[in-house]
């Protein structure tokens, strides 16, 4: 097999590559749900947009935007996947994942903002539920700082392999 291979092969790249998937799970799935206290309506927030719909039927009463955190999901995952691509230069691969780790951490900061706006309007006296779309960045934070961790264990071993010799 070829050196280039061997590399992507490494747990970090592993961890980077989930990194990427959980970002990407932020744009498709809902960040925030609520259901007002009559149960006719329910107010849901995804990465692209916040939505009141009327139940049953699920109709649109009112949306409004929130495509901020969508784009900033999908620049965390691409620039996850530009990690990953960077094995042979570890330094790098370090600088990107902690800038991608301010980016994930400001979209959970806008992530968390937006949903407490969004309750202030639709009912501020009950709390709404995070679900699997506001986890996903959670889960991809911590599966970046374990990548950080190999990707400086590994560095460390290059260069106590380079004293021996």
């Amino acid at each position: 097999m070829s050196k280039d291979f061997d590399m992507i092969q490494r747990i970090q790249s592993l961890f980077l590559f989930l990194v990427a998937i959980s970002m990407i799970t932020v744009t498709l799935t809902p960040i925030w749900l609520q259901v007002s206290p009559s149960q006719d309506q329910r107010m849901e927030m995804t990465a692209w947009h916040t939505r009141i719909l009327e139940l049953p039927q699920e109709t649109i009463v009112s949306e409004s935007n929130n495509m901020y955190i969508g784009i900033l999901a999908v620049l965390a995952a691409a620039l996850a996947i530009y990690s990953l691509l960077q094995f042979k230069n570890r330094k790098r691969q370090l600088m990107l994942n902690m800038i991608n780790a301010l980016l994930m951490g400001f979209t959970l900061g806008l992530a968390v903002y937006s949903s407490y706006t969004s309750n202030e309007t639709f009912n501020p006296a009950v709390g709404g539920a995070f679900v699997l779309g506001f986890y996903s960045i959670i889960f991809a934070l911590i599966v970046n700082l374990i990548a950080n961790r190999f990707i400086r264990k590994d560095e460390m071993l290059i260069r106590s392999v380079d004293r021996i010799r």
